[in-house]
C-alpha cells in the first residue's frame, strides 16, 4: 500500500497544491516555514481522519478560509480515491471511492501510518493520558472491535460524570439510575483491560528487540501496562468508590486512568533516563508500532518521519537510515530543509518534492 498523489485545498498554509509520490523514498524539502511538516500532517490526516497536530480539525483549515478539503489516491490491490472535507463550522466528511462512510471510525486503520515527530518525548515527559492516546491509537489501527469498544466506553463514561455533576448540582442521589452507568463502564472496561494487556504482552518483544539494538544491549528496558481493572476486586472497588466518585463529580477509577509505565533498569525513564536513553525508548517504542501493525495488517504501514535529522544523534539516524536502505519499510516520508544530506545518505532512489 502506498500514497500515489495528494492534493490539498486550504489545508493549513496551502491554498491550493498537488503532489505526486514514489512508492518509495519521499523527501519533503523547502526552507523553514514552507510547509513540510504540514504536507506530513496532511498524508497523516488523509489516513486517520484527524491531525497530529491539532486537537480542533478547524486549526487545519487555512486563514480566514471556511473550509478545507484533503484528497489522495492509495494503491492498494487497486486505486482508491479518499477525500476529507472539513468545515469552519465543524462539520467534516471522509469518503473512500467516493462513498462516504457512515461512521468517520469505519476509516480508521485502513490505510495504516506511522508517525515519528520531534515531540514524541512527550510521551515520557506528559501524563498518562498521551500514552494511553499512543497506544489506544494504535489499537484502533489493528482492531476496529476495540476502537468500537473504546468509543462506547467514552460515550457511557461522559454520560456517568454529567450525571454524577447533576446529582452535585441538584442535590438528589439515584443508586439505581447510576447502576446503570456503572455496569456499562465495568462491562466495556474488561473488555478494553483485555485488549490492551494482549497487545502489551505481544508488542513487548518488538519494543525490546529495536531497543536491544538501538543501545547495543548497554541496558535493560521494561514496558509495563498499570491498570485499575487488573485487581481481583475491580468491581466490587468500583461500586465501593461511589462516594468518592459523588464528591469529585466525576469517575475516579476505571479503564480511562490506565497508564503505561516506562523503565529502564526497574526505574522510571522519566527521572532517570539520559536524553539520548530517551531518544532511543521512544524509536524502539515507534519502530515495534510499525512491526505490528505489519504483521497484523500484511502490509507495511506509511511512514512518516518529521525533521529527525537535525533532532535525532547520528547512531540513531543511522539505525533508521540502514533500516531503509534493506527495506524495512514500504512508503517513507521524510522532511528535511537540506535536500544535499539526505541523497549523500540514502543515495539514488529519492523522489524529492519541493515546497
Amino acid at each position: 500500500m502506498y500514497l500515489q498523489n495528494l492534493r490539498l485545498y486550504h489545508f493549513r498554509n496551502y491554498e491550493d497544491r498537488f503532489f505526486t509520490f514514489s512508492e518509495g523514498l519521499n523527501c519533503i524539502v523547502g526552507k523553514n516555514g514552507s510547509g513540510k511538516t504540514n504536507l506530513l500532517d496532511a498524508v497523516y490526516f488523509l489516513a486517520l481522519s484527524k491531525s497530529s497536530i491539532h486537537s480542533q480539525d478547524q486549526l487545519s483549515i487555512r486563514f480566514e478560509e471556511d473550509f478545507c478539503v484533503v484528497e489522495g489516491s492509495f494503491r492498494t490491490d487497486h486505486d482508491e480515491v479518499v477525500a476529507c472535507h472539513l468545515q469552519r463550522q465543524g462539520k467534516k466528511t471522509v469518503s473512500a471511492d467516493r462513498k462516504v462512510y457512515e461512521k468517520l471510525s469505519e476509516h480508521i486503520g485502513k490505510y495504516p501510518v506511522v508517525l515519528i515527530a520531534p515531540n514524541d518525548t512527550d510521551l515520557i515527559r506528559d501524563g498518562a493520558e498521551t500514552r494511553r492516546k499512543l497506544f489506544d491509537g494504535i489499537l484502533s489501527q489493528l482492531y476496529p472491535d476495540y476502537l468500537q469498544t473504546y468509543l462506547r466506553y467514552n460515550k457511557a463514561l461522559d454520560q456517568r460524570n454529567s450525571l454524577l455533576k447533576q446529582f452535585a448540582e441538584q442535590q438528589f442521589f439515584d443508586p439505581d439510575l447510576l447502576k446503570i452507568y456503572s455496569e456499562q463502564l465495568i462491562s466495556l472496561g474488561q473488555k478494553i483491560f483485555e485488549a490492551r494487556k494482549q497487545f502489551i504482552e505481544a508488542f513487548t518483544p518488538l519494543f525490546n528487540a529495536h531497543y536491544s539494538t538501538l543501545s547495543e544491549d548497554r541496558e535493560e528496558v521494561t514496558l509495563n501496562y498499570v491498570s485499575d481493572a487488573a485487581r481481583d476486586d475491580f468491581e466490587r472497588s468500583f461500586y465501593a468508590n461511589t462516594d468518592r466518585d459523588l464528591a469529585a463529580q466525576r469517575t475516579t477509577l476505571g479503564v480511562h486512568k490506565d497508564d503505561y509505565e516506562f523503565l529502564m533498569s526497574g526505574m522510571p525513564v522519566k527521572k532517570f533516563g539520559s536524553q539520548g536513553q530517551r531518544k532511543s525508548y521512544i524509536m524502539a517504542l515507534k519502530l515495534a508500532q510499525f512491526d505490528s501493525i505489519h504483521r497484523e495488517k500484511g502490509r507495511k504501514p506509511i511512514l512518516l518521519l518529521d525533521d529527525i535529522f537535525d533532532k535525532l544523534d547520528d547512531r540513531r539516524i543511522e539505525r533508521l537510515i540502514g533500516m531503509i536502505r534493506e527495506g524495512a519499510f514500504g512508503q517513507v516520508f521524510i522532511t528535511d530543509a537540506r535536500p544535499a544530506r539526505t541523497e549523500e545518505m540514502l543515495g539514488v532512489g529519492v523522489n524529492f518534492v519541493k515546497l
